[in-house]
């Protein structure tokens, strides 16, 4: 029997509900009135969707269904519009948030929070550690936060309300270093990116062993998590793991998945969220896969309308085996135009590659691109750990394992490239991906 994600009580309180029966109906009745709300707020406060939502009658929404007719926003609109956005004063603004803009020419994609809009995060953090995190234990924030409102920053204000110890530690650089500072503070549960815990895990330094002894539960974050890492923590250090979906536009929180780790229950008192086919931006069925599409609904500084993510999953239509009557997205494995053509008929996406690659032991990371020509040309740069003993005709061998590499391969439309590295890729916060150039 699974306990019930503390998120469900969290979100009865935001929305006013008393006892201990929270409804979909309740929940829908209070998305729709902050809907309304919001829409009204930004046409009038923003420059942006004034333009934006100009002709869209006063209050268009009779119903949740009704928010598909109003026009999307994306990272474009953010880019290309900056303070425009903003429905207050940029003296109220507490932080700003610049995106990598992904090589996309023009100005960097900018997203503003007002101080309550952070606190709005620290709430959610609050309540979603609550899911893993019993108060008095100790967290290791493998996170970005140095800066005020940064996410580790925000993380560990909402770990200290919980009555846990939080340890700031920034990106993981040095795996032995990191578990001397584990094994110093008897760690019992660590939050980083999937990719730097796996190089915690792998590490054989003098204290490698020591995690275990502590280590009750892992959250992975801030990226796509492949099955393989999530298996292998599970293995050698015998704790639980749990994944958070989020990114900076939605105020970095979006959902956590709880003990029966069946989805991500999201965020659902300051979030509503959609999925809509990719290509035409109709609704999809229930349960069917498409783009996650998110609106605001308690966002001051820079509310978001029907804000494309480009993040594909689905909305789990069955009920969590935990109980909880929240909605749960499945797990995220692909981004639109994730998918890299490899010749004709033949695409790949990291997550193929993750799936192949990190069964490697001593692998440490990768990097990937694609060089598009006749033919065209998949790039693997792989580093081990010192002394790993990683070689590139094991690395090609695991590549073949996938199917679309050994089909475009064999037709003669691709050839791989396998280069070893000694050194590290620069330590970066941002999801990984497979890069594209052109021959």
């Amino acid at each position: 029997m699974f306990r019930k994600t503390p998120l469900e009580s969290w979100i009865a309180g935001k929305i006013g509900v008393s006892g201990d029966v929270l409804t979909r109906q309740q929940i829908a009745e209070y998305q729709l009135g902050r809907l309304r709300e919001t829409i009204r707020y930004a046409r009038t406060q923003s420059p942006f969707y004034a333009r934006h939502l100009n002709g869209v009658s006063e209050d268009p929404l009779t119903s949740l269904e009704d928010l598909q007719h109003l026009p999307f926003t994306d990272a474009g609109n953010i880019r290309e519009n900056g303070v425009q956005l903003l429905c207050v004063s940029q003296g109220d603004i507490n932080r700003v948030v610049t995106l990598d803009s992904s090589g996309t020419s023009g100005e960097p994609k900018r997203v503003f929070f007002t101080a309550e809009d952070q606190e709005l995060t620290v709430d959610f953090f609050h309540a979603g550690m609550a899911t893993l995190v019993q108060p008095g234990e100790s967290v290791l924030i493998a996170l970005p936060g140095n800066r005020p409102g940064s996410v580790g920053d925000l993380l560990a204000t909402a770990l200290r309300r919980l009555g846990a110890r939080p340890i700031p530690h920034g990106l993981v650089s040095d795996p032995a270093a990191t578990i001397e500072i584990m094994r110093r503070e008897q760690v019992e549960c660590v939050v980083g990116l999937p990719v730097q815990i796996l190089s915690l895990v792998r590490c054989r330094g003098p204290f490698a062993n020591v995690p275990s002894r502590f280590l009750k539960r892992v959250l992975l974050c801030s990226d796509h998590v492949p099955e393989r890492i999530v298996q292998e923590i599970k293995h050698e250090w015998e704790c639980e793991v749990f994944e958070h979906y989020g990114m900076t536009e939605m105020g970095l929180g979006g959902g956590v998945d709880c003990e029966a780790h069946s989805g991500y229950h999201v965020r659902e008192a300051d979030l509503y969220f959609e999925i809509v086919d990719v290509d035409t931006g109709e609704p999809m069925p229930a349960g069917q896969s498409g783009e996650i599409v998110f609106t605001t609904l308690t966002r001051r500084g820079m509310p978001l309308i029907r804000y494309r993510t480009g993040d594909i999953s689905r909305l789990l239509p069955e009920t969590c085996p935990c109980g909880s009557v929240l909605r749960r997205l499945d797990r995220i494995r692909l981004r639109k135009g994730g998918r890299i053509s490899l010749g004709s008929n033949s695409r790949i996406t990291i997550a193929d590659l993750d799936e192949a690659l990190f069964g490697l032991p001593r692998l440490k990371e990768f990097a990937a691109s694609v060089v598009h020509g006749a033919p065209s040309t998949l790039i693997v740069t792989a580093v081990p750990f010192r002394n790993g003993d990683v070689r590139q005709e094991t690395v090609h061998a695991l590549l073949d394992t996938v199917p679309t590499i050994r089909s475009a391969e064999q037709s003669g439309e691709l050839q791989v490239v396998i280069k070893i590295s000694e050194s590290d890729f620069p330590v970066c916060a941002g999801k990984r991906k497979i890069m594209e150039q052109v021959a």
